[in-house]
């Protein structure tokens, strides 16, 4: 079997960027498809794995700032938000401050589902990371910030690191 990790060092530009999208594109195709199928059951897609994802991640999300995690248009959004709440996966609240804002949480089906999702997604990354070792892990998360959107990261960065607590130093 041939090793695809040789030095970066010794490829062209082209070849390390042959190779990291190749990578990048079969990997989220392998950690993705699982979801998929059990999604389909269900006859939802990706988009709304997506949904469930980020309001199981900010209960009591505003629907505005759904869409900016998500950077998609609201008539999207609409479409699969809708058949969420219509199906009981999601619940939509009216904020006590402002009635016309509309508050998104996982319902306890929205929870089950995002739990049965996330239990194989979570498996299979942590041991691709424990294969990898935590440098590599570091290394794969600099990369993924890299390729974050200069205009977003910040936002980006504090909500990936939300609810995760730095260790204490001794």
């Amino acid at each position: 079997m041939a090793d695809v990790f040789f030095k970066p060092e010794n490829l062209t530009d082209e070849e390390k960027f042959l190779k990291g999208m190749e990578l990048l594109y079969f990997g989220y195709r392998d950690f993705i498809s699982w979801p998929d199928d059990v999604l389909q059951d269900y006859g939802f897609g990706r988009a709304h794995h997506r949904v469930l994802h980020f309001v199981g991640r900010n209960p009591g999300i505003k629907v505005a700032d759904l869409l900016s995690i998500l950077n998609i248009t609201k008539q999207s959004l609409s479409r699969v938000l809708g058949t969420l709440i219509e199906k009981n996966y999601i619940r939509q609240d009216i904020g006590l401050k402002d009635r016309r804002q509309r508050l998104l949480y996982l319902s306890e089906q929205g929870e089950m589902l995002l739990g049965k999702i996330a239990e194989h997604q979570k498996e299979y990354m942590l041991k691709a990371y424990k294969s990898a070792g935590d440098e590599a892990v570091q290394g794969f998360w600099k990369v993924l910030d890299a390729l974050v959107n200069d205009g977003n990261r910040a936002d980006i960065r504090a909500h990936v690191n939300k609810n995760i607590q730095e260790p204490q130093k001794n």
